[in-house]
């Protein structure tokens, strides 16, 4: 799939986004933060060009994710927004996580997703979303988004109201760190051979 001809358009949706995102991010008494090691900038310091790497790029393999958060893009401290543009292949799957300090709100810009989030009170909340669509994902929520389509692929933008809204991925939490396998098996009511499968499962591919 070819990104030139969205540029455009990502463009104007994701002014749309940054407009409607909530603000997470303590006020700042300045325009702008500059890092320690900076004293002068330029329109450079205001410009991230790490998105350039879509335009005519090919279809990636499996889901991906390109963000423009306070990591990848310094200029964005304190200004409370961040973005992430997401590219989902046929049948393919952002797993199960959330964001602690911001809320998302993601506009598709082309295919089909089915997404959801689960409140606090264990409620499922789903929806089918098509091109032109906008959904949003209440903060500090576990939530997914899956391109069900076995032949069409998806594109996503998101935007979030804080520049470090941060990603914790359940799978990843639970299953590739060092909780201990028996309380794995006790949590999720399951054995720990059970729990040693879902690790070997989700183990980084050499």
């Amino acid at each position: 799939m070819a990104y030139s001809r969205k540029l455009f358009f990502l463009a104007v949706a994701s002014l749309a986004i940054v407009q409607m995102a909530m603000a997470g991010d303590p006020d700042i008494l300045t325009d702008f933060v500059l890092p320690p090691n900076l004293t002068n900038v330029d329109g450079n310091f205001f410009t991230f060009t790490g998105m350039r790497v879509l335009i005519g790029a090919p279809l990636p393999p499996t889901f991906k994710v390109l963000k423009a958060s306070l990591a990848e893009f310094p200029a964005l401290n304190g200004q409370s927004v961040s973005y992430a543009v997401l590219v989902y292949p046929a049948g393919s799957v952002n797993p199960v996580h959330t964001h602690p300090r911001s809320a998302e709100l993601l506009f598709l810009a082309e295919g089909a997703l089915e997404v959801g989030f689960v409140d606090t009170t264990n409620k499922l909340f789903t929806q089918t979303l098509q091109s032109g669509d906008l959904f949003v994902f209440p903060k500090g929520l576990v939530h997914f988004q899956y391109n069900a389509d076995a032949k069409v692929p998806a594109l996503a933008i998101s935007g979030f109201g804080s520049a470090n809204a941060g990603t914790v991925s359940l799978p990843n939490t639970l299953f590739n760190t060092s909780i201990d396998d028996n309380v794995l098996a006790l949590s999720l009511k399951t054995d720990v051979a059970t729990i040693q499968k879902l690790k070997a499962g989700l183990a980084p591919k050499k």
